[in-house]
């Protein structure tokens, strides 16, 4: 039967000297942020030897798991390894070396460094409050904590890394565009809604979806006007398929671009522009307007009508699509009413 070994919590630098007894875990190792059975420390650091003997067995295990044991240090229980592959010496308990596989300390903070610059990092330091953590210094500047097991993903690309302070920088910038200043997390703890002042507006506060900030889909609840009735535009858009053909859209909407960029695109690389941006006093005026052009088109030209299937993962739309042909006619009609607009 393997005899069992007992470590006390109180250890004594000297088995005949009771004046200077040290709790483990005040040791010189406390400071360091790793675990217990890999502290970083060296030779330089004058650790005190133990005169006890050094065992065969003991040396061979250590060698099997890649050190040589330089000799005895502090107490009964520890033990000072070299690293095969760094040199690096550290401190390592017995019941370490025996039991389980010391880590040492410069072959770890060597891949922690590794998989940072992997990752567009800088290590800076390990975290001392938790061990599976560090302090890095991302590209923009600010300093990010992060899991060591998360800058190994972003470092593989399996998963992304966002900076907190830009990503806040960019939610406020989005309100700014919008007439809008965010002021805090939704109050109902849903992470897709934030907190919304109307600073150029009247003022009032609105919970609102950021995606809505982002494409401008929302109004004011206190001063903000129905679609029907605020401004909107007429508009013509090309695309060009994966197939290489083109087609023209012809539509409406209170915000073309965000109608554009983040619903009509299901893919994200399809080539495509605005040809025609025409404002329209209301949106009741303006869908009035875009369904008879749509009757006009259809009827003088029912060829150039494109099947949807055509275009059915591509562009997020079950009509309004003609081909490219028409583009001259479309573009002509659209001139018609802004010069009809601005005379009237």
């Amino acid at each position: 039967m393997r005899p069992h070994i007992h470590f006390p919590l109180i250890a004594r630098r000297n088995p005949t000297d009771d004046a200077y007894p040290i709790r483990i875990q005040d040791s010189l190792f406390a400071k360091h942020a790793l675990p217990v059975s890999a502290r970083t420390t060296t030779l330089s650091e004058q650790l005190p030897p133990y005169p006890g003997a050094i065992h065969a067995h003991w040396q061979a295990t250590a060698n099997t798991k890649g050190f040589d044991i330089i000799k005895r240090i502090r107490d009964r229980y520890h033990l000072a390894l070299r690293c095969h592959a760094c040199a690096h010496v550290h401190a390592s308990r017995i019941y370490t070396l025996v039991s389980a596989q010391p880590q040492c300390p410069a072959c770890l903070l060597g891949r922690l460094e590794r998989d940072a610059r992997a990752a567009g990092l800088t290590h800076l330091r390990r975290d001392p409050a938790h061990r599976h953590y560090s302090f890095y210094r991302a590209a923009c500047g600010h300093q990010l904590r992060r899991q060591h097991e998360i800058i190994r993903r972003v470092a593989a690309g399996t998963t992304e890394l966002r900076c907190e302070s830009c990503h806040a920088a960019i939610e406020a910038a989005e309100a700014r565009r919008r007439g809008w200043m965010q002021t805090g997390p939704d109050p109902e703890g849903d992470p897709n809604y934030r907190i919304y002042t109307h600073a150029d507006g009247c003022g009032v506060l609105q919970r609102i979806a950021r995606a809505n900030m982002q494409t401008g889909r929302f109004t004011c609840a206190t001063c903000g006007e129905a679609w029907v009735a605020s401004g909107s535009f007429l508009y013509a858009m090309a695309f060009t398929l994966a197939n290489g053909r083109e087609l023209v859209k012809l539509g409406y909407s209170r915000d073309p671009t965000s109608r554009l960029l983040h619903q009509l695109r299901m893919d994200r690389d399809i080539p495509c522009e605005f040809l025609r941006v025409v404002p329209m006093a209301t949106g009741q005026l303006a869908i009035r307007t875009e369904k008879a052009l749509h009757v006009r088109l259809r009827h003088a030209h029912p060829d150039a009508v494109v099947d949807p299937a055509s275009y059915r993962d591509q562009i997020r739309v079950r009509s309004e699509n003609y081909d490219a042909a028409l583009t001259p006619q479309i573009l002509s009609m659209l001139d018609d009413i802004e010069k009809k607009a601005a005379a009237a």
